[in-house]
């Protein structure tokens, strides 16, 4: 369903699986980096605390792709940029079939912020999700006091054609304080994206 790889200029986008990444070296990144809890207090999961449980989310990402829910990927920079081939975070689109959308999602790792990756890697998963899987929408959402990624989706979503859509109430209870999170929610429609960029492809995809 997914193709294992998509490439832009600037980065390159593995399937996010054992394959791709060592569950150790993914728990030194996701439980030791001194950024982490800076990394971490916007995404949906915890800091991992034990090798098992970073081997767990990996198998979890494999069977949520074999399942065609999620397509997770691994983030590398590509070569002639700094720190080419470390990886970077990862990135996906979360299908819902049944109402013909997706959203997306990401964790960088703080080396990594400031460079324009987010919407780099944005702009290819829109780009799969309209012009390869066929949905109507995808949709991105952040925190309401998350102001560093305020700034990135609306930049990308604007020049992509989409739209603010507004506020969801509790879009998911945190795991670190049990209380629901409020988050604002972009969209893009395949309309909207097709009168904007014409269809035209930045990324190319892969099926290895």
């Amino acid at each position: 369903m997914f193709p294992d790889v998509i490439e832009t200029d600037r980065l390159r986008l593995r399937r996010f699986d054992r394959e791709t990444v060592d569950a150790l070296d993914l728990y030194e990144y996701a439980a030791k980096t001194d950024s982490i809890d800076e990394e971490t207090r916007y995404v949906t999961w915890e800091p991992h605390a034990t090798p098992k449980e970073s081997w767990d989310f990996l198998r979890q990402m494999e069977e949520a792709w074999d399942d065609a829910k999620n397509a997770t990927y691994a983030v590398f920079p590509k070569e002639g940029e700094e720190r080419a081939g470390e990886f970077a975070g990862n990135t996906g689109l979360g299908v819902d079939w049944d109402k013909r959308k997706a959203t997306l999602g990401v964790w960088l790792r703080r080396p990594f912020w400031g460079r324009g990756y987010s919407g780099e890697r944005a702009t290819a998963l829109v780009e799969l999700g309209f012009d390869v899987l066929d949905l109507d929408y995808v949709t991105v959402c952040h925190a309401v006091d998350n102001e560093q990624s305020r700034r990135a989706i609306e930049k990308y979503v604007d020049r992509l054609g989409g739209q603010r859509d507004g506020i969801v109430r509790n879009r998911y209870v945190s795991e670190k304080t049990g209380e629901g999170v409020d988050e604002y929610q972009y969209s893009i429609s395949q309309e909207q994206w097709h009168e904007v960029t014409g269809g035209e492809r930045t990324a190319t995809f892969r099926w290895d």
